[in-house]
């Protein structure tokens, strides 16, 4: 095995953040669908697509270096709120969250002299740089729109995110 056995439990819950931070953006897009903020919606579910693949990243190089995947429980996302801003603030914290985990991955690897995965973590840190960056503007941008001018907000992810119309994998229109 390349990965000590406590690095690989640490890369194991680290699966486990990533994974319920894709669930937690489908419930948010989920919710922000029902209330006809279709770019949000669609911003939240591209969301959810990469935090999955963030979850697969570490689960190929836990399988690569001969570690063992084990998936921890999952707790249930929330999946209702009280405005936009509760729920970007929601997924601005769950970002902050995940950097605090991955920085300490990054601990951990140093400390073990574990220069493989210090490397692989690399490319963590900076990806989450992106995405605390975004998620905060995002929340000022909400933050100034104000709940009645959620259209705003709309057109900032169409214009700055590039919102398309549909995501792969995203549920679509019900087919009649």
């Amino acid at each position: 095995m390349l990965i000590s056995k406590n690095m690989n439990s640490a890369l194991n819950e680290q699966i486990g953040y990533e994974f319920a931070a894709s669930l937690q953006y489908v419930a948010i897009a989920s919710h922000f669908a029902g209330e006809g903020l279709t770019c949000l919606a669609n911003h939240f579910y591209k969301q959810a697509n990469e935090e999955r693949d963030h979850a697969m990243r570490f689960v190929n190089y836990v399988v690569d270096a001969s570690g063992r995947v084990e998936i921890p429980d999952i707790k249930a996302p929330k999946s209702s709120f009280g405005s936009v801003e509760e729920a970007i603030a929601l997924s601005l914290a769950q970002e902050k969250e995940v950097t605090a985990k991955i920085n300490s991955l990054v601990e951990q690897s140093m400390k073990e002299s574990d220069h493989i995965t210090f490397q692989i973590l690399s490319w963590f840190v900076k990806e989450q740089l992106e995405e605390l960056s975004s998620m905060d503007n995002l929340l000022k941008v909400v933050q100034l729109a104000g709940q009645k001018n959620l259209l705003y907000v709309e057109e900032y992810i169409a214009r700055h995110h590039g919102a398309p119309r549909s995501i792969p994998g995203a549920p679509g229109p019900a087919s009649s």
